[in-house]
Protein backbone atom coordinates (compact mmCIF):
# COMPACT_ATOMS: atom_id res chain seq x y z
CA UNK A 1 0.00 0.00 0.00
CA UNK A 2 1.41 3.38 -1.01
CA UNK A 3 2.04 6.02 1.64
CA UNK A 4 0.30 9.37 1.28
CA UNK A 5 2.70 12.26 0.62
CA UNK A 6 1.57 14.06 3.80
CA UNK A 7 2.28 10.96 5.87
CA UNK A 8 5.66 10.48 4.19
CA UNK A 9 6.63 14.05 5.06
CA UNK A 10 5.51 13.45 8.66
CA UNK A 11 7.67 10.32 8.80
CA UNK A 12 10.64 12.30 7.49
CA UNK A 13 10.15 14.86 10.26
CA UNK A 14 9.89 12.13 12.91
CA UNK A 15 13.14 10.56 11.73
CA UNK A 16 15.14 13.69 12.49
CA UNK A 17 16.88 12.98 15.82
CA UNK A 18 16.11 16.19 17.64
CA UNK A 19 16.59 14.30 20.89
CA UNK A 20 17.93 15.89 24.04
CA UNK A 21 20.62 16.45 25.17
CA UNK A 22 22.12 16.84 21.66
CA UNK A 23 19.27 17.59 19.22
CA UNK A 24 20.05 17.64 15.50
CA UNK A 25 18.60 21.10 14.98
CA UNK A 26 20.58 21.64 11.77
CA UNK A 27 18.85 18.83 9.86
CA UNK A 28 15.53 19.95 11.31
CA UNK A 29 16.06 23.50 10.08
CA UNK A 30 16.93 22.22 6.59
CA UNK A 31 13.72 20.16 6.59
CA UNK A 32 11.63 23.17 7.60
CA UNK A 33 13.31 25.33 4.96
CA UNK A 34 12.35 22.74 2.35
CA UNK A 35 8.74 22.77 3.57
CA UNK A 36 8.64 26.55 3.34
CA UNK A 37 9.92 26.45 -0.24
CA UNK A 38 7.39 23.82 -1.30
CA UNK A 39 4.41 25.59 0.33
CA UNK A 40 5.53 29.09 -0.62
CA UNK A 41 6.02 30.47 2.89
CA UNK A 42 8.48 33.12 3.99
CA UNK A 43 11.32 31.59 6.01
CA UNK A 44 13.82 32.79 8.53
CA UNK A 45 15.87 31.20 11.28
CA UNK A 46 17.77 32.91 14.06
CA UNK A 47 19.90 31.55 16.89
CA UNK A 48 19.50 33.45 20.15
CA UNK A 49 21.87 30.86 21.61
CA UNK A 50 24.42 29.27 19.30
CA UNK A 51 23.21 26.02 17.79
CA UNK A 52 19.62 26.48 18.91
CA UNK A 53 17.64 28.04 16.05
CA UNK A 54 14.17 29.51 16.24
CA UNK A 55 12.53 28.95 12.85
CA UNK A 56 9.57 30.98 11.57
CA UNK A 57 7.54 30.17 8.45
CA UNK A 58 5.18 33.02 7.56
CA UNK A 59 2.12 33.35 5.32
CA UNK A 60 1.15 37.03 4.92
CA UNK A 61 -2.54 37.81 5.26
CA UNK A 62 -4.71 40.11 3.19
CA UNK A 63 -4.83 42.51 6.16
CA UNK A 64 -1.25 42.27 7.46
CA UNK A 65 -1.78 45.20 9.79
CA UNK A 66 -4.01 43.02 11.99
CA UNK A 67 -2.42 41.14 14.90
CA UNK A 68 -1.12 37.83 13.60
CA UNK A 69 -1.70 34.17 14.44
CA UNK A 70 1.14 32.17 16.01
CA UNK A 71 1.24 28.39 15.48
CA UNK A 72 3.86 27.33 17.99
CA UNK A 73 5.59 23.99 18.38
CA UNK A 74 8.87 22.75 19.76
CA UNK A 75 11.24 20.63 17.70
CA UNK A 76 13.14 18.86 20.48
CA UNK A 77 12.10 15.55 22.02
CA UNK A 78 12.99 13.80 25.26
CA UNK A 79 15.59 11.01 25.56
CA UNK A 80 14.73 7.37 24.92
CA UNK A 81 15.55 4.02 26.52
CA UNK A 82 15.77 1.99 23.33
CA UNK A 83 15.78 -1.36 25.12
CA UNK A 84 12.14 -0.76 26.10
CA UNK A 85 10.98 0.07 22.56
CA UNK A 86 9.48 -2.52 20.22
CA UNK A 87 10.80 -0.59 17.21
CA UNK A 88 13.70 1.84 16.79
CA UNK A 89 12.42 5.16 18.19
CA UNK A 90 13.66 7.26 15.25
CA UNK A 91 12.71 4.91 12.45
CA UNK A 92 9.05 5.99 12.45
CA UNK A 93 7.96 2.44 11.69
CA UNK A 94 4.43 2.03 10.30
CA UNK A 95 2.75 -1.00 11.85
CA UNK A 96 -0.66 -2.11 10.61
CA UNK A 97 -3.38 -2.12 13.25
CA UNK A 98 -5.12 -5.10 11.61
CA UNK A 99 -4.56 -7.69 8.90
CA UNK A 100 -6.44 -5.60 6.35
CA UNK A 101 -4.11 -2.62 6.90
CA UNK A 102 -7.00 -0.23 7.41
CA UNK A 103 -4.83 1.91 9.67
CA UNK A 104 -1.26 2.10 10.92
CA UNK A 105 0.51 3.03 14.13
CA UNK A 106 3.58 5.20 13.55
CA UNK A 107 6.06 4.49 16.34
CA UNK A 108 8.49 7.36 16.99
CA UNK A 109 9.77 9.51 19.79
CA UNK A 110 8.05 12.87 19.50
CA UNK A 111 5.07 11.55 17.54
CA UNK A 112 2.64 12.76 20.23
CA UNK A 113 4.94 15.30 21.87
CA UNK A 114 4.67 17.24 19.68
CA UNK A 115 5.57 16.62 16.05
CA UNK A 116 2.01 15.66 15.15
CA UNK A 117 1.10 19.23 16.06
CA UNK A 118 4.00 20.99 14.33
CA UNK A 119 3.70 19.01 11.14
CA UNK A 120 -0.09 19.16 11.32
CA UNK A 121 0.28 22.94 11.06
CA UNK A 122 2.43 22.62 7.94
CA UNK A 123 0.12 20.22 6.17
CA UNK A 124 -2.87 22.42 6.99
CA UNK A 125 -1.09 25.47 5.55
CA UNK A 126 -0.16 23.44 2.48
CA UNK A 127 -3.79 22.47 1.98
CA UNK A 128 -5.15 25.98 2.53
CA UNK A 129 -2.57 27.77 0.39
CA UNK A 130 -1.59 25.29 -2.30
CA UNK A 131 -4.55 22.95 -2.68
CA UNK A 132 -7.44 25.32 -1.98
CA UNK A 133 -5.85 28.61 -3.05
CA UNK A 134 -7.17 30.35 0.05
CA UNK A 135 -6.15 33.76 1.37
CA UNK A 136 -6.64 34.50 5.05
CA UNK A 137 -7.11 37.92 6.64
CA UNK A 138 -4.41 37.65 9.27
CA UNK A 139 -0.79 36.75 8.77
CA UNK A 140 0.01 33.28 10.07
CA UNK A 141 3.41 32.40 11.55
CA UNK A 142 4.36 28.75 12.12
CA UNK A 143 7.03 28.97 14.82
CA UNK A 144 9.38 26.07 15.59
CA UNK A 145 11.41 26.55 18.76
CA UNK A 146 14.21 24.57 20.43
CA UNK A 147 14.70 23.27 23.95
CA UNK A 148 11.12 23.29 25.27
CA UNK A 149 11.79 19.92 26.88
CA UNK A 150 14.45 21.49 29.10
CA UNK A 151 12.55 24.66 29.96
CA UNK A 152 12.61 26.74 26.77
CA UNK A 153 15.03 29.27 28.28
CA UNK A 154 17.30 29.29 25.21
CA UNK A 155 14.35 29.07 22.84
CA UNK A 156 10.90 30.55 23.34
CA UNK A 157 11.86 32.68 26.34
CA UNK A 158 14.57 34.57 24.44
CA UNK A 159 12.49 34.70 21.25
CA UNK A 160 9.51 36.30 23.01
CA UNK A 161 11.84 38.93 24.46
CA UNK A 162 13.37 39.72 21.05
CA UNK A 163 12.64 42.53 18.55
CA UNK A 164 11.89 39.85 15.94
CA UNK A 165 8.99 38.58 18.02
CA UNK A 166 7.68 42.12 18.52
CA UNK A 167 7.63 42.54 14.74
CA UNK A 168 5.30 39.55 14.41
CA UNK A 169 2.54 41.62 16.09
CA UNK A 170 1.14 38.45 17.67
CA UNK A 171 -2.55 38.49 18.54
CA UNK A 172 -3.36 34.86 19.30
CA UNK A 173 -1.46 31.59 19.56
CA UNK A 174 -1.95 27.85 19.42
CA UNK A 175 0.45 25.46 21.13
CA UNK A 176 0.61 21.88 22.33
CA UNK A 177 -1.95 20.18 24.53
CA UNK A 178 -2.31 16.55 25.53
CA UNK A 179 -4.07 13.44 24.30
CA UNK A 180 -7.29 12.38 26.02
CA UNK A 181 -8.13 8.70 26.60
CA UNK A 182 -11.76 9.82 26.61
CA UNK A 183 -14.02 11.49 24.05
CA UNK A 184 -13.59 15.22 24.69
CA UNK A 185 -11.02 17.54 23.13
CA UNK A 186 -8.80 18.90 25.91
CA UNK A 187 -8.18 22.62 25.52
CA UNK A 188 -5.70 24.20 27.92
CA UNK A 189 -6.13 27.91 28.67
CA UNK A 190 -3.42 28.15 31.33
CA UNK A 191 -0.89 26.02 33.11
CA UNK A 192 0.51 25.34 36.51
CA UNK A 193 3.68 27.19 37.39
CA UNK A 194 6.81 25.21 38.30
CA UNK A 195 8.44 25.86 41.66
CA UNK A 196 11.53 23.71 42.09
CA UNK A 197 13.00 24.38 45.50
CA UNK A 198 15.85 22.86 47.48
CA UNK A 199 15.88 23.14 51.27
CA UNK A 200 19.43 23.03 52.60
CA UNK A 201 20.15 22.62 56.32
CA UNK A 202 23.48 22.62 58.14
CA UNK A 203 24.08 21.46 61.68
CA UNK A 204 26.33 19.82 64.22
CA UNK A 205 28.26 16.72 63.33
CA UNK A 206 29.88 13.92 65.31
CA UNK A 207 30.04 10.19 65.85
CA UNK A 208 26.96 8.23 64.85
CA UNK A 209 26.79 6.56 68.28
CA UNK A 210 26.02 9.82 70.09
CA UNK A 211 22.92 12.00 70.68
CA UNK A 212 24.12 14.97 68.67
CA UNK A 213 21.74 17.92 68.97
CA UNK A 214 21.05 20.56 66.36
CA UNK A 215 21.78 18.28 63.41
CA UNK A 216 21.01 19.09 59.79
CA UNK A 217 18.47 16.26 59.64
CA UNK A 218 16.60 17.61 62.68
CA UNK A 219 16.21 20.96 60.93
CA UNK A 220 15.14 19.41 57.65
CA UNK A 221 12.54 16.94 58.92
CA UNK A 222 9.88 19.51 59.99
CA UNK A 223 10.12 21.10 56.56
CA UNK A 224 9.58 17.76 54.84
CA UNK A 225 6.71 16.93 57.20
CA UNK A 226 5.04 20.27 56.53
CA UNK A 227 5.14 19.88 52.75
CA UNK A 228 4.03 16.25 52.86
CA UNK A 229 1.00 17.28 54.96
CA UNK A 230 0.26 20.00 52.41
CA UNK A 231 0.55 17.37 49.67
CA UNK A 232 -2.00 15.20 51.44
CA UNK A 233 -4.41 18.13 51.79
CA UNK A 234 -4.18 18.89 48.08
CA UNK A 235 -4.64 15.21 47.24
CA UNK A 236 -7.89 15.13 49.20
CA UNK A 237 -9.11 18.23 47.33
CA UNK A 238 -8.17 16.56 44.04
CA UNK A 239 -10.20 13.47 44.95
CA UNK A 240 -13.24 15.50 45.98
CA UNK A 241 -15.65 16.20 43.08
CA UNK A 242 -16.52 19.76 42.16
CA UNK A 243 -19.88 21.21 43.17
CA UNK A 244 -21.34 20.13 39.83
CA UNK A 245 -20.22 16.55 40.43
CA UNK A 246 -17.42 16.55 37.84
CA UNK A 247 -13.99 15.18 38.62
CA UNK A 248 -11.26 17.67 39.39
CA UNK A 249 -8.12 17.81 37.24
CA UNK A 250 -4.52 18.32 38.29
CA UNK A 251 -4.82 21.92 37.13
CA UNK A 252 -7.23 22.58 40.01
CA UNK A 253 -4.68 21.84 42.72
CA UNK A 254 -1.05 22.40 43.67
CA UNK A 255 1.09 19.28 43.79
CA UNK A 256 4.22 18.89 45.90
CA UNK A 257 6.56 15.93 45.51
CA UNK A 258 9.80 15.13 47.31
CA UNK A 259 12.12 14.43 44.37
CA UNK A 260 15.63 14.86 45.82
CA UNK A 261 17.07 13.78 49.17
CA UNK A 262 20.76 13.77 50.02
CA UNK A 263 22.90 13.74 53.13
CA UNK A 264 25.91 12.08 54.67
CA UNK A 265 29.29 10.67 53.70
CA UNK A 266 29.61 7.61 55.93
CA UNK A 267 27.33 5.37 58.00
CA UNK A 268 28.80 6.27 61.40
CA UNK A 269 29.20 10.02 60.87
CA UNK A 270 26.35 12.43 61.62
CA UNK A 271 26.20 14.60 58.47
CA UNK A 272 27.02 18.28 58.56
CA UNK A 273 24.45 19.10 55.87
CA UNK A 274 21.26 17.71 54.36
CA UNK A 275 19.16 18.65 51.35
CA UNK A 276 15.57 17.96 50.31
CA UNK A 277 14.34 18.97 46.87
CA UNK A 278 10.66 19.44 46.01
CA UNK A 279 8.91 19.72 42.65
CA UNK A 280 5.91 21.96 43.33
CA UNK A 281 3.42 22.82 40.56
CA UNK A 282 1.22 25.78 41.48
CA UNK A 283 -2.31 26.19 40.17
CA UNK A 284 -2.96 29.68 38.70
CA UNK A 285 -5.47 30.28 41.50
CA UNK A 286 -2.49 30.66 43.84
CA UNK A 287 -0.68 33.90 44.62
CA UNK A 288 2.76 32.79 43.45
CA UNK A 289 4.64 35.53 45.29
CA UNK A 290 2.90 34.52 48.51
CA UNK A 291 3.85 30.86 47.95
CA UNK A 292 7.48 31.85 47.62
CA UNK A 293 7.37 33.94 50.80
CA UNK A 294 5.77 31.04 52.69
CA UNK A 295 8.49 28.63 51.56
CA UNK A 296 11.23 31.05 52.53
CA UNK A 297 9.60 31.58 55.93
CA UNK A 298 9.26 27.80 56.41
CA UNK A 299 12.97 27.34 55.79
CA UNK A 300 13.95 30.24 58.05
CA UNK A 301 11.74 28.98 60.89
CA UNK A 302 13.74 25.75 61.03
CA UNK A 303 17.21 27.14 60.45
CA UNK A 304 17.45 26.10 56.80
CA UNK A 305 17.81 27.88 53.46
CA UNK A 306 15.38 27.77 50.54
CA UNK A 307 17.14 27.70 47.16
CA UNK A 308 14.87 28.16 44.12
CA UNK A 309 16.14 26.17 41.16
CA UNK A 310 13.17 27.29 39.05
CA UNK A 311 10.32 29.61 39.92
CA UNK A 312 7.66 30.91 37.54
CA UNK A 313 5.97 34.06 38.78
CA UNK A 314 3.23 34.69 36.18
CA UNK A 315 -0.24 33.15 36.47
CA UNK A 316 -1.81 34.60 33.33
CA UNK A 317 -4.58 32.59 31.71
CA UNK A 318 -6.40 32.92 28.39
CA UNK A 319 -10.05 33.93 28.37
CA UNK A 320 -12.40 31.26 27.00
CA UNK A 321 -15.42 33.45 26.38
CA UNK A 322 -16.46 36.27 24.06
CA UNK A 323 -14.06 38.70 25.76
CA UNK A 324 -11.39 36.88 23.74
CA UNK A 325 -12.40 37.51 20.09
CA UNK A 326 -10.57 34.39 18.93
CA UNK A 327 -12.38 32.02 21.29
CA UNK A 328 -15.80 32.01 19.52
CA UNK A 329 -14.09 31.31 16.19
CA UNK A 330 -12.03 28.51 17.69
CA UNK A 331 -15.01 27.02 19.51
CA UNK A 332 -17.21 27.13 16.41
CA UNK A 333 -14.52 25.50 14.25
CA UNK A 334 -13.97 22.57 16.60
CA UNK A 335 -17.68 22.21 17.27
CA UNK A 336 -18.37 21.95 13.53
CA UNK A 337 -16.00 18.96 13.49
CA UNK A 338 -18.01 17.22 16.19
CA UNK A 339 -15.69 17.85 19.12
CA UNK A 340 -16.85 18.45 22.67
CA UNK A 341 -14.46 20.88 24.36
CA UNK A 342 -13.14 20.23 27.86
CA UNK A 343 -11.36 23.32 29.20
CA UNK A 344 -8.62 22.87 31.79
CA UNK A 345 -5.31 24.04 33.21
CA UNK A 346 -2.29 22.18 31.85
CA UNK A 347 -0.70 20.16 34.67
CA UNK A 348 2.89 20.90 33.67
CA UNK A 349 4.68 23.72 31.82
CA UNK A 350 4.77 24.52 28.10
CA UNK A 351 6.10 27.38 26.01
CA UNK A 352 2.63 28.95 26.14
CA UNK A 353 3.61 30.48 29.47
CA UNK A 354 6.07 32.81 27.74
CA UNK A 355 3.41 33.88 25.26
CA UNK A 356 0.79 34.53 27.94
CA UNK A 357 3.26 36.51 30.04
CA UNK A 358 3.90 38.65 26.95
CA UNK A 359 0.17 39.34 26.71
CA UNK A 360 -0.58 36.95 23.85
CA UNK A 361 -3.64 34.74 24.49
CA UNK A 362 -2.70 31.12 23.86
CA UNK A 363 -4.56 27.82 23.79
CA UNK A 364 -2.88 24.44 24.09
CA UNK A 365 -4.52 21.69 22.07
CA UNK A 366 -3.40 18.38 20.59
CA UNK A 367 -6.30 16.86 18.62
CA UNK A 368 -6.01 13.32 19.96
CA UNK A 369 -9.21 11.98 21.51
CA UNK A 370 -9.85 8.39 22.59
CA UNK A 371 -6.08 8.01 22.54
CA UNK A 372 -3.58 6.95 25.23
CA UNK A 373 -1.31 9.56 26.79
CA UNK A 374 2.16 8.54 25.55
CA UNK A 375 4.25 11.68 25.84
CA UNK A 376 7.71 10.80 27.25
CA UNK A 377 6.67 7.11 27.35
CA UNK A 378 8.23 4.04 25.74
CA UNK A 379 6.73 3.03 22.38
CA UNK A 380 5.25 6.46 21.73
CA UNK A 381 3.03 6.39 18.66
CA UNK A 382 0.19 8.05 16.81
CA UNK A 383 -2.15 6.39 14.37
CA UNK A 384 -1.94 7.42 10.75
CA UNK A 385 -5.66 8.17 10.82
CA UNK A 386 -5.08 10.47 13.82
CA UNK A 387 -2.44 12.41 11.92
CA UNK A 388 -4.71 12.81 8.89
CA UNK A 389 -7.53 13.94 11.19
CA UNK A 390 -5.12 16.45 12.78
CA UNK A 391 -4.59 18.01 9.34
CA UNK A 392 -8.36 18.42 8.97
CA UNK A 393 -8.55 19.86 12.47
CA UNK A 394 -5.84 22.48 11.95
CA UNK A 395 -7.09 23.37 8.48
CA UNK A 396 -10.45 24.36 9.96
CA UNK A 397 -9.08 26.01 13.11
CA UNK A 398 -6.35 28.03 11.40
CA UNK A 399 -8.78 29.30 8.77
CA UNK A 400 -11.27 30.27 11.47
CA UNK A 401 -8.96 32.19 13.80
CA UNK A 402 -6.99 33.82 10.97
CA UNK A 403 -10.20 35.24 9.50
CA UNK A 404 -11.36 36.84 12.78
Amino acid sequence: MSVRPSVQRFIEYLRIKTVQPAPDYNTCTQFLRQQAQEIGLEFYAKEYVAGKPVVVLSWPGTSPELPSIILNSHTDVVPVFEEFWNYPPFEARRVATDEHQTDFKIYARGSQDMKIVGHGYLEALRRLKCDEGRRLRRTVHAVFVPDEEIGGHDGMQLFVESPEFAQLNAGFALDEGMANPEEALRVFYGERAPCWVKFVARGNTGHGSQFIEGTAAEKLMPIIDHLMRFRQTQLQIFKTPRDDGSQRTLGDVTTANLTLLSSGVQQNVVPESAMAGFDIRMTPAKDYAEVRRELEALAEAHGAEAQFVQFWDDNSTTATDASNPFWPAFEQAVGAQGFTVFKEIFPAATDSRYLRRAGVPALGVTPLCNAPILLHDHNEFVKESEFLAAIDFYTAVIAAVADV
